[in-house]
């Protein structure tokens, strides 16, 4: 994905005239960085969204940038067991690059007439389902990295199917012998059936998320080395923070105790940070 991004957007920037190779100024000339063999060193794909002249969209940008630093991630050490967790990135990554390269060069640079959809070749049984749904065990560092990126994102952002392409598969069956029967039917999100479906598949998707009793975040963050940080501090901050509104998605109120998230936990961990870095301690 990185390789094949990065030579498209050097197609691009050759068709624009934009000089895409490393180089640096001593005076008014410019001195180009090479290789121990000789060869001119061009931008990194990264390098390649921070020019001005970058075609690529916000959306689009972030699914790349977060590629890139999966990449970084796992470049000099074997990891497994990230596809599941990650093919809704993989996705878009794939959807974005075919867009862009008929949208940058035609057409007839399109890769779906080649590549489209796969044929699934066995049923999908219920325990397979219960796999699918169950958390993956992840590294650690690839875990921290997912979260540390998924944080710094809006909502909007992260819904963005550009960033994310997810699918919700429902078994569809025909009312009448003789119907038109399609493998896959694309409903719209606006619709009324859309809107429904991702209702509830929201409500099935918190409900599945990591929670925190209120003890168990002051317990992390002693355990984290935050001696001083107690319920009292606690209750302070999420006050102060209006923390328990709804529309801030920070926990959620389950019969009559509140649990917090994830995205709380490193709200409360950053404020310790930061509490540590002004005392000195």
């Amino acid at each position: 994905m990185n390789i094949s991004w990065t030579y498209l957007l050097h197609a691009y920037y050759r068709s624009m005239r934009t000089d895409y190779r490393c180089y640096k100024m001593r005076g008014q000339r410019k001195y180009y960085d090479k290789t121990k063999n000789g060869a001119l060193k061009h931008w990194e794909l990264e390098r390649c969204l921070d020019c001005v002249d970058s075609p690529i969209d916000r959306d689009t940008a972030n699914n790349l940038r977060f590629v890139i630093g999966l990449r970084h991630e796992i470049e000099h050490q074997m990891t497994t067991r990230i596809d599941p967790r990650l093919r809704a990135k993989f996705q878009a990554c794939c959807l974005n690059y075919n867009h862009y390269a008929k949208k940058l060069f035609g057409d007839k640079y399109g890769i779906d007439r080649d590549l489209a959809v796969s044929l699934q070749f066995t049923a999908i049984t219920e325990e397979q389902q219960d796999a699918m749904r169950s958390p993956d065990q992840l590294p650690k560092h690839i875990s921290s990295f997912i979260r540390d990126f998924e944080d710094q994102l809006s909502q909007a952002e992260y819904e963005s199917p550009q960033f994310a392409y997810r699918v919700l598969f429902l078994p569809k069956v025909a009312n009448q012998k003789g119907q038109a029967d399609q493998v896959i039917e694309f409903v719209k999100a606006d619709s009324e059936l859309g809107q429904s479906l991702s209702r509830e598949y929201r409500v099935i998707k918190e409900t599945e998320r990591p929670k925190y009793l209120p003890g168990q975040i002051v317990q992390i963050m002693r355990d984290e080395g935050q001696s001083w940080f107690n319920m009292s501090h606690h209750t302070d901050l999420w006050h102060e923070l209006d923390a328990k509104n709804a529309g801030k998605r920070f926990g959620v109120q389950v019969a009559k105790q509140w649990y917090w998230y994830e995205v709380w936990l490193k709200q409360v961990r950053d404020h310790c940070r930061r509490s540590q870095s002004r005392t000195g301690a």
